[in-house]
C-alpha cells in the first residue's frame, strides 16, 4: 500500500500520524468516508458495482467496477479518464455509494467510466515521478502568469498519473483570456494543459489549514457543497458585523454561520420586536442587547451608561402600555413606590436598628472606674502600713498596680486598704449609697487623731 504523500515522507513511513501509509488516502483527513456497512455480508450478485474514488485535494469521482474486482477501502486503483489513465484511492463502495450519488445528483448511466485494475508497483512509481513535478511547475507557472499581467491566482497543479496532462486550478474575480498562457505552459512543460477555475472556498479547501476554532477547515474535511452565506445570518445571531471576525481563510463569510441559524430562528419567535424606544416616566429606554436563549433584554436611559436587564414578558407589557398611550414608572414597575406605613413593616425597622448598631462611626472608649480600698483588711496590716511613710505615685500612663497584694511591715511601699463594696451601677436592684468612709490622714506629731490612738494601742 502506498504511503501518504502529505506527511513528512512519501515512502510509506509517515512521521506525523504514525500510520506508516496504512491510512489509504492521498491527503490525511480530507473528505474521509466511513463505510459503516462494511461488516455486513451482502450477496455478490446484488452488490452495487459503482465505486467512489478520491483524488488529490479531496476531489471525488465515481467509476464502474465492470470486471468485479475484489476491492478494499484504501486500495490504489487505475481508472479510465479522458485521453489517458489516472490513479486514485477507493474511498467508498457498496450501497452507500448509491446514496452519495443521489445526494450529489449523479446519474447512473453510460457516462460513468470504468476501473482498469489495482495499481501495480510500476504504476505507483510512475505516478510518484509525475507528482514530484507539481511544485516546480506551480512556481514556474506563476512567473509566466506575472509576465502576461493576468489578474488570476494560481493555487494548485495536479499531474495525471500517465504524466501526459496537468490540470491548473486558479481563481479570478473577472473573466480571464488565457489562450496565450496555455500555449506558453504547454511549450514550457511539454504536456497537455487544462485550466480549471475554482471558487475561493474550493481553493481554501484544497490548500487546507486550521480555523480560529482550532479545528481543521470544514471545507477541507467534510463539506463538499458550499451554500451561500449572507450577513443576515450574523444579524439573527446578534453577532458584531466585523468583517475580520466573520470572514474565513477564503475571504468570504464563514460557512459555520449557517450551522445554528435554524435554532436561532426558532428561538427568535418568542423575542419581542422592539421597533422604537420604550417610553417610561424615568426616561426613554433604548435597546442595547438581547440574550435570545435566556430571554433577557438590556435597555439604557438616554446618555446613561448603566444597562437595565428585563424579561421579554415585561417588554411585551411595556409595549402594550405605550400603544395605549400610558407610561410605566420605570422598566421594572408600573407605579412609583409611595413609602407609606403599609409598606413600612417591622422587618424594615429591624434593619434600621442593625444599621445603627453596626455604624462605622467611632465611639469614645469609657474609662474604667478606679478600684476602692477594702475596709475589712486585717488590723495588723493597717497598723504596720500606717507607720511607714507614703511614697509618691508613679506617673507612668500604661502601668497598673496589682490588686490585693500584701506587703511586709518592713517594706517602704504603702498599700491602700481594699474595699469589698461592689461598683456602683444603674440597675434598679442596687442598694442605696451609704456615707463614704474617710481615709486615715497622715500621722502628725503630737496629734490626737484616730490614727494616733490606734497606733498607741498597738504599741502598748
Amino acid at each position: 500500500m502506498a504511503g501518504c504523500s502529505s506527511c513528512s515522507t512519501s515512502t510509506g513511513s509517515s512521521g506525523g500520524c504514525q500510520n506508516n501509509g496504512t491510512c489509504g488516502t492521498s491527503d490525511c483527513n480530507k473528505m474521509n468516508s466511513f463505510d459503516w456497512l462494511s461488516h455486513m455480508g451482502i450477496p455478490e450478485i446484488d452488490k452495487f458495482d459503482i465505486v467512489e474514488v478520491k483524488f488529490k485535494g479531496g476531489r471525488k469521482e465515481y467509476f464502474r467496477n465492470v470486471d468485479h474486482i475484489n476491492l478494499t477501502t484504501g486500495d490504489p486503483i487505475v481508472v479510465d479518464v479522458q485521453n489517458g489513465y489516472h490513479i486514485g484511492y477507493v474511498s467508498l463502495q457498496g450501497e452507500l455509494v448509491r446514496l452519495q450519488m443521489q445526494k450529489r445528483k449523479v446519474k447512473n448511466d453510460d457516462n460513468i467510466l470504468r476501473i482498469y485494475r489495482i495499481a501495480t508497483q510500476k504504476d505507483l512509481e510512475k505516478w510518484e515521478e509525475a507528482k514530484n513535478r507539481e511544485v516546480p511547475t506551480l512556481y514556474r507557472a506563476k512567473q509566466i502568469i506575472d509576465e502576461y499581467n493576468l489578474k488570476m491566482k494560481l493555487s494548485d497543479v495536479e499531474y495525471q498519473a500517465d504524466n501526459s496532462k496537468a490540470t491548473f486550478y486558479y481563481s479570478a474575480d473577472d473573466r480571464v483570456d488565457f489562450r496565450e498562457l496555455i500555449k506558453s505552459l504547454a511549450g514550457e512543460f511539454k504536456i497537455r494543459v487544462e485550466m480549471r477555475q475554482i471558487s475561493l472556498r474550493q481553493e481554501a479547501g484544497r490548500l487546507g489549514g486550521v480555523g480560529v476554532c482550532g479545528r481543521e477547515l470544514c471545507c477541507s474535511t467534510w463539506i463538499h457543497d458550499f451554500k451561500s452565506v449572507s450577513t443576515s445570518a450574523a444579524r439573527y445571531q446578534n453577532l458584531s458585523l466585523n468583517p475580520s471576525k466573520l470572514s474565513g481563510q477564503c475571504g468570504r463569510l464563514k460557512c459555520c454561520l449557517n450551522y445554528e441559524l435554524e435554532t436561532y430562528m426558532s428561538a427568535l419567535k418568542d423575542i419581542p420586536n422592539v421597533e422604537k424606544p420604550l417610553l417610561t416616566d424615568a426616561g426613554i429606554a433604548k435597546l442595547q442587547k438581547t440574550d435570545i436563549f435566556r430571554r433577557l433584554m438590556w435597555f439604557s436611559y438616554g446618555n446613561d451608561n448603566n444597562w437595565h436587564s428585563i424579561d421579554c414578558d415585561r417588554v411585551y407589557e411595556i409595549i402594550a402600555l405605550n400603544k395605549e398611550g400610558k407610561k410605566p414608572f420605570n422598566l421594572q414597575q408600573d407605579t412609583a413606590f409611595d413609602g407609606g406605613e403599609d409598606d413600612y413593616t417591622k422587618a424594615n425597622k429591624d434593619l434600621e436598628m442593625l444599621d445603627k448598631k453596626f455604624a462605622t462611626t467611632k465611639k469614645k472608649k469609657k474609662k474604667k472606674p478606679k478600684q476602692k480600698t477594702n475596709a475589712a483588711a486585717p488590723a495588723d496590716n493597717t497598723a504596720a502600713n500606717a507607720t511607714t511613710p507614703s511614697t509618691p505615685k508613679s506617673n507612668k500612663p500604661g502601668r497598673r498596680k496589682p490588686e490585693n497584694k500584701k506587703t511586709n511591715a518592713g517594706t517602704n511601699d504603702k498599700v491602700k486598704p481594699v474595699s469589698n463594696k461592689k461598683p456602683e451601677g444603674n440597675s434598679p436592684t442596687d442598694k442605696p449609697k451609704e456615707g463614704k468612709k474617710k481615709r486615715f490622714p497622715s500621722r502628725k506629731k503630737g496629734g490626737n487623731n484616730k490614727g494616733d490612738n490606734s497606733n498607741s494601742k498597738n504599741n502598748e
